[in-house]
């Protein structure tokens, strides 16, 4: 991927985020939140319009609410996905955000943590767990057929894992999927995501869960 198409899909990325978490965002807000200028927020948003990403409704005080479509929530998955990935900053930001979400863990007296989904983000959350005081019992992929991820355990069933405290979801590829699959039969807090992730956990029906 060149650098022109790599900054390309971070603006759009983080555009689309920006709009996920606010749909009432002026243009001049994502301007500045993307660091571009107010015509390039406003071509990234017409383009996002063409392609069927983003619905734009106009509000009073012409104002206009911007919503992702399926297809917008599809290619944020993609372009995260891609992010993480390629991005030279990954390692950094993903430590920081594994450093965090063990804190959030042992604040709970949670110390024996299962890693969900094989991925680079799972190597470096296996080395950092060990700064924090935190055990990696294993890690639950039902997609691989691997038993073993460097020196850890994997569990292709979440019954048949070894006692944990809680889950942190390790997937980059479909992190939404596995909240899902875990969120359909753990209770919602032993659920923890790194914010590396950008996952919006509360876009999960609550009528999804079948069990306690």
């Amino acid at each position: 991927m060149n650098d022109k198409a790599q900054r390309d899909g971070a603006v759009m990325l983080e555009l689309l985020d920006a709009i996920e978490k606010k749909s009432d965002v002026s243009q001049r807000h994502l301007a500045q939140h993307l660091g571009v200028a107010l015509g390039l927020a406003n071509s990234y948003l017409k383009r996002c319009a063409r392609k069927g990403l983003i619905k734009v409704i106009e509000a009073p005080a012409n104002r206009y609410l911007y919503y992702l479509t399926p297809k917008g929530f599809t290619e944020k998955a993609r372009l995260t996905s891609r992010y993480l990935k390629s991005s030279l900053s990954f390692y950094r930001e993903a430590s920081d955000a594994c450093g965090r979400v063990f804190e959030q863990a042992l604040l709970q007296g949670w110390n024996r943590i299962l890693l969900c989904g094989l991925s680079d983000l799972a190597e470096i959350a296996l080395f950092r767990a060990a700064e924090c005081g935190i055990e990696i019992v294993g890690l639950y992929d039902p997609h691989t057929e691997r038993n073993r991820f460097i020196n850890k355990l994997v569990w292709h069933d979440l019954k048949k894992c070894e006692d944990y405290h809680a889950c942190v979801i390790t997937d980059i590829n479909a992190p939404e999927i596995a909240y899902r699959n875990l969120f359909a039969q753990l209770s919602e807090e032993r659920i923890l995501v790194p914010n590396v992730l950008r996952l919006k956990t509360s876009i999960v029906d609550p009528e999804f869960k079948t069990v306690d």
